[in-house]
Order: C-alpha cells, then structure tokens, then sequence
C-alpha cells in the first residue's frame, strides 16, 4: 500500500486492513443500474479489467455472485455531498462506488483503475471519498502558435488526462481552424477541420471532458490581418511595426509586421468576428466560448514601451472615452453575440484587472480567466474579481513555452499558487495553460510535468501539495518502470537556470536573439559567463544519461525518448551559441562551422520528429527560426 501511487490523490483515504482478491476463475459480475449516463464509466472499466487479464458480466444485483466479486456502481444523490464527488470501497466481498451524479461514477473508476493497474488481481481493502476543489479542471492546448496536433495525439492526450479527472479542454485558436468563408488565412496551418472536432468532441463527452471551443477575438489576429483581405480591420492601418529593443530582430520572419489587434471601434470587426462563431461552434456540444481577448497591443498602451504602440484607429476614442472603457463596449458587444445564441463567454482578465474600474459593468454571467505565468505571480486579481462577485477560473501555466526543456520549479510553484489563491477567492475553474511561442519547440511530453501536478493541486490541493512529482510521472505520464523518466524531465527542467536567471528560459532567450542583438546586450537578461555555460552543458550530458535504461510502456515510448534527446541537443546548442559569442579566444570561424553543421543535422530530425506528433502546417515557420541561425553560422565562419 505504501507504493500506492494515485494521481489526484483523493481527498480522503481510509485502509480497511485485509485485500480483494480478484481472479479469472472468480466471476467479477458488475452491479450497475441501466443508465446510459453511466456507460463511459462501464467501458473503463471493463478495459482496465481486461488488461489485467479479467473478465466480467453485467448483473442485476449482488446476489449475482455469491461466489465471486461484485463490482457496484450506484447514483445516491443524498449520500454524497458534492455533485463530483463519489465513495469508493474496496472489501474482501467487492467493490462499492457510490456518487452523486454520473461524473463521480466516471472519476471513481478512474481512481479503481489506477489501483488495478498497480496492485492487478490483489486490491487493497480502502475506503475514499472524494471531490473536486474546483468545478472546471481544464487544460488549454495552443494549437496555433506553429504546431497543429494530429487527431490522433489530441485523441491519446484526451484520454490521459481524463485518467487524472480533468473535465474540459481547449484549443487555443487563432487561425487553425478550417473556417469554410476564409481559406486563405489556414491555407498552409493544416487546419483542424469540423469532422475533426465532432470526433475529438465526442471522444471527450465519453471520457467527462467538455471540449470548449476557444476563438480569439481581438488581439493576436495577425495571422488574419497579414492578409490584404482582413488588413482594413487593424487598429493600427496596417502600418508596419517598429522594430525596438525588446522586440528580436528573429521575429523579422514572423508575420508581426503589420498590426495584430482588430479596431473595436470598426463594425467589421464584429462582423468577421461573428461569421468565426457562426461556423465554428455548431461543431461542439459545448454551450461555452472563450473568446481571448487578451494582450490589445495598438489598443492598450504601455508609456515607454516601443512593443505597444497605442498610435491607432481607436486613439481618438481611447482620448475621448478612456482604453477601458473602449474595451469594454467591445467585449460586452461580443458576449451580447453570444448570448443571443445561447452561449456562456470566457475571457482573459488581463485588461479588466489593470483598469478595475470597470469590473462592476462586465457581464455577470461571463468567465473571466485570471491568468499568470511566472513562479512568484500573486493571482491578485482573484480577489478583485471575488470581491465584485465576478465568475472566474485561475489560470496557471505549464512553463514549458519559450523555455525547450521547461522550468520545473517554476511551474510547481505557479501551478500551487494558483489553487491556493484560487480556493481562497471561491474560483469556478482551475485551467491549466500551454502555450507554443517562439516555434513552439518543446514537444508535448514536456508539458506532461504541468498537466499532471495541475490535475492533482486542482481535484485536491491540500492532498496534493507535496506530490512525489518525478514518481507521479514516472507511473502516471510516462508508465516507466525503470523509474528514471520522471526525474529527468523534472531535472532536464531545472537545468536551463544554471546559465542565469531570467523570465522564460536563458538557454531559449540565446536561440531567440540574433548574434548582433547579444553581442550588443539588446537580450533582457545578464550575460552569462563561460564557467556557467560549460557546467550547463556537462549537466546536460549528466541529466540525460539515464535515459537508455527507461522502461516505459507506452506505444511512444521510443518517440518520447528521442524528444527528450532531441531536446537536449538543443540545449546544448543553445550554451555552444553563447560560447560563441561570448567566449571569443578560440576559433570563432571553426565553432560556426561546427554549429552550421550541427543545426543542419538536428533540422532533419526536427522535422521528422515534429511530423509524429503534428500536421505539417507551421512546421515551416518553425524551422525557418532555425534556418536563419544556421544562416548567421555560415556568415560568420566565411
């Protein structure tokens, strides 16, 4: 029992002393009221019982087996007090689940399958009851920033994370979706088409996931506005944008030049943004919308700050009425579009919380998403919100963008922040962020690390705060018997902060600026010395040892190994690069050359590894990053 491994933990867990035997020569006769909410609950059950070499027949009552093993599960609303909540009983005669609506049903059998998978035919006699801490468990996969997933990684993500009693997912969209009126926007995304979210949608209702759609409406549309078609609509004219010192001179071949913010003020805005609703969200069961809105860049100014340009269509307006209050109109004009036809709103709460005034005057049955990504980030918002009787989710991040490997200890401790301050403020939802900025290089299982410890701190974080993190991975996410695949990721995570402390990842912020830009100090954090970047390195190598003697059983278990060593790779040319620069009494002209040539082989198997995972839109894009410091290699070695 003291190898147990649960993810979440529950909420309380009693041991009754003595086992359950479950044996193939003992029926195990399953006692579940005829009820098709129950069946998504019945099928997984029957598949964990299966791997386990077990079978089982329905049966009406216990007396059914009086010689063998019920398996009961029952709907009694008075016994349990939350509407997820459930009671698990495991005793020498069998096994009881009790819940209050079929949910729990479904999230206690997801707790009896992970006691099955680890103890097979001898269970433990226990007792759980169980709830959520937060109604919404969501995770919010960026499927726009590059890389598009197949149908097939969204369907096996889908079904780990039900595994681990997540209830809602979302595809950050901002041009990935097929939209039958606007080809020439998707042409090379490899877009997610409607069949794709009617199967994906359906494979989540089964599994208790609700697939919210998720559309951004105001600002980050310059994959829209880049087009001659869409160009009228920019709050900045289309006009192209500067380039300051925060802003990489690698972002020259992204398509950012022109504005990425829509007019609020421009009818068409509401218009195109309407046409969007209209085709998408007939393809979802869902009847919520996350309609973005965050990060207004032209609308909303930062003094000083040459990223935000505040020079646009709305500058009269914005004068005249205030940015807040321009804002404002515009989203209640989008919740008025939605609620028209039926649908609850989400938003990003970043400009609500930077002008409070006008969180009295949002819609009072809209969500709004307060989110925040950096380890220390206090969730203050939350208690804004609260305190104006807003609904809202706490939204923390994985912290795997803009870093290759992750930021373990960052992540953990924004991950706990979160459900603590969300609890504090009574938050409806805990949704779990992961975005694809710069190429969107990290692969997926870099993400597992977030999505895992955010499962169990929103399902139960008081159990949950000290999870055994690279234990919980290596049983829950990556199924490695050998034990060595969660303490990697979680240390391969932590090993960027070797050459320097910085928002994001040093090691990623070296891939990101041009040679020019470092030479001339242009990147946001302190040059890191040659000793840091040569003990980086060997950490490295010394991180990714292990990873020959991993055992996972998983049927990607050799593609999860080879992310992993091609993730290290990059890392490693990431410290060679500042080397490079920084370092300059050797061969400069030779150390290009190796890196030119380095770059070019791991380019190759960037591109096949991409491919296993994602559709080939925006892998272009991605690559071209790489491309163009393979180009700054050659130049410099002649």
């Amino acid at each position: 029992m003291a190898d147990l491994s649960l993810l979440p933990r529950p909420q309380q867990l009693t041991l009754a002393g003595g086992r359950c035997t479950l044996r193939s020569e003992r029926r195990i006769v399953l006692d579940v009221p005829p009820a098709a909410a129950l069946l998504p609950a019945v099928r997984r059950l029957r598949r964990v019982l299966g791997d386990a070499g077990l079978g089982c027949e329905r049966g009406d009552r216990p007396a059914d087996a009086p010689d063998g093993i019920t398996i009961a599960l029952q709907v009694a609303p008075a016994e349990i007090g939350h509407p997820q909540g459930y009671r698990l009983t495991i005793s020498p005669s069998g096994v009881s689940v009790v819940a209050r609506e079929a949910a729990g049903v479904f999230y206690a059998v997801c707790t009896l399958a992970q006691v099955i998978e680890q103890c097979r035919t001898d269970l433990p006699c226990l007792r759980v009851d169980d709830w959520p801490d937060f109604e919404a468990r969501g995770v919010m996969l960026d499927v726009s920033r590059d890389k598009v997933p197949r149908i097939e990684t969204l369907l096996a993500l889908v079904e780990m994370l039900a595994g681990w009693k997540i209830n809602q997912l979302q595809l950050y969209t901002e041009h990935t979706f097929a939209y039958r009126n606007h080809p020439d926007v998707w042409a090379d995304a490899s877009p997610l088409t409607g069949g794709d979210i009617r199967t994906l949608d359906a494979f989540c209702r089964e599994r208790c996931i609700e697939l919210v759609p998720n559309q951004n409406s105001l600002g980050h549309m310059e994959r829209w506005l880049m087009h001659p078609r869409y160009r009228p609509l920019a709050e900045l004219s289309g006009e192209a944008l500067p380039l300051g010192p925060r802003e990489p001179g690698i972002w020259r071949l992204a398509p950012f030049r022109r504005g990425c913010t829509l007019c609020p003020g421009d009818p068409g805005s509401l218009a195109l943004v309407r046409s969007l609703y209209d085709e998408l969200l007939p393809h979802f069961t869902s009847k919520t919308v996350n309609v973005g809105c965050d990060e207004p860049f032209e609308l909303d100014a930062v003094p000083g700050d040459p990223f935000y340009l505040g020079e646009g269509r709305s500058r009269a307006a914005c004068a005249r009425r205030g940015v807040a209050r321009v804002y404002l109109d515009y989203l209640r004009r989008l919740h008025r579009i939605l609620q028209e036809r039926g649908y609850t709103m989400q938003y990003w709460a970043d400009v609500a919380a930077r002008y409070p005034e006008i969180l009295p005057d949002l819609p009072r049955d809209a969500i709004a998403l307060a989110w925040g990504y950096d380890a220390d980030y206090p969730f203050a918002e939350a208690a804004m919100l609260a305190e104006t009787g807003l609904p809202f989710y706490v939204c923390p991040g994985t912290s795997s963008w803009g870093s290759i490997a992750g930021r373990t200890d960052a992540a953990l401790a924004n991950l706990r922040q979160a459900a603590l301050v969300g609890r504090r403020h009574g938050a409806r939802g805990y949704l779990i962020t992961d975005w694809g900025e710069d190429g969107h290089r990290q692969f997926l299982p870099i993400s597992y690390l977030g999505f895992a410890v955010g499962a169990a701190l929103a399902w139960a974080g008081d159990a949950n705060r000290d999870l055994d993190v690279p234990g919980t991975l290596d049983r829950h996410a990556f199924r490695d018997r050998a034990a060595v695949m969660g303490r990697l990721a979680c240390d391969l995570g932590n090993v960027a902060q070797m050459a320097g402390s910085v928002r994001g990842s040093v090691l990623n912020s070296l891939l990101r600026y041009t040679l020019d830009q470092l030479r001339a100090g242009y990147q946001p954090f302190p040059r890191p010395t040659t000793e840091a970047l040569r003990r980086t390195l060997a950490a490295i190598d010394a991180t990714l040892a292990p990873l020959p003697c991993a055992r996972m059983d998983r049927p990607d278990a050799d593609l999860i190994a080879h992310e992993y060593a091609l993730t290290a790779r990059l890392m490693s040319h990431a410290c060679r690069r500042a080397l490079l620069i920084y370092d300059l009494g050797g061969d400069v002209s030779g150390a290009a050359q190796d890196l030119a040539r380095g770059l070019e082989e791991f380019i190759a198997d960037y591109r096949r590894t991409w491919l296993a995972r994602n559709r080939p839109g925006g892998l272009k894009d991605s690559v071209a990053r790489l491309e163009f410091m393979r180009g700054e290699y050659l130049a410099v070695s002649g």
